[in-house]
């Protein structure tokens, strides 16, 4: 089991950590939160497609949703660029695989119940809108219920107002650096803060780019 302990704050950088061998192989993966299911777990990771590499068929039983960090991911029913996010509903399945190679940033088994919708946003393509400071811009990609998607873009040296998570926070750095006044997060790093946590974040020079979901964890 891997940071299942949800009343915690947890902070990682990716780029620290070690690569797990998957069934298939070419495929590796970086293990963010995980349950003792084995290949049924409830699971965030990090997963490495090597060039020419797939992985099997396989039954979405619990949903997955997933977010192209770099090169192109495929299945049979077309091909995600870097920068795509992806949700695939309860029941789903499909046969991924990758001729050039790709990295994806993956969540299994998360969806509520009744979150049956399928997914797919190319937010190379999709317009930003004003967030609620100045330098801050929002692209929502999913809302279900307390559930939300986002990518948010910071400009250098913004600062968010101080805030309380109803029903937790989780956040990867896609570009940047994204502070709070616990600690900096360089690109690679997630973090998942409980419900009812609070923090003021706020970026320097470097400005960031993250991956926000939040009110999923209560």
């Amino acid at each position: 089991m891997v940071n299942q302990d949800f009343t915690k704050r947890i902070a990682i950088n990716s780029e620290k950590e070690t690569w797990h061998k998957s069934p298939s192989d070419g495929v590796e993966r970086l293990y963010l939160e995980r349950d003792d299911g084995g290949e049924s777990a409830v699971a965030t990771t990090i997963v490495r497609f090597a060039p020419g590499s797939k992985f099997d068929e396989h039954l979405h039983d619990g949903g997955e949703e997933f977010i192209v960090l770099e090169g192109t991911f495929s299945d049979e029913f077309g091909s995600y660029p870097k920068g795509t996010y992806v949700r695939n509903p309860k029941g789903s399945s499909h046969n991924p695989y990758s001729e050039s190679g790709c990295v994806l940033f993956v969540k299994l088994r998360q969806f509520q119940s009744d979150d049956q919708k399928p997914v797919v946003v190319d937010t190379n393509k999709e317009p930003w809108l004003p967030g609620l400071v100045d330098g801050l811009s929002v692209m929502p990609l999913h809302n279900f219920n307390t559930e939300h998607a986002a990518l948010v873009k910071w400009s250098p040296n913004t600062i968010f107002n101080p805030h309380q998570h109803w029903g937790g926070e989780e956040i990867l750095v896609l570009e940047g650096v994204f502070h709070d006044e616990f600690g900096a997060y360089p690109k690679g790093s997630w973090l998942r803060s409980p419900h009812l946590s609070q923090h003021t974040p706020f970026t320097k020079d470097e400005g960031a780019l993250i991956f926000v979901k939040t009110g999923h964890l209560n």
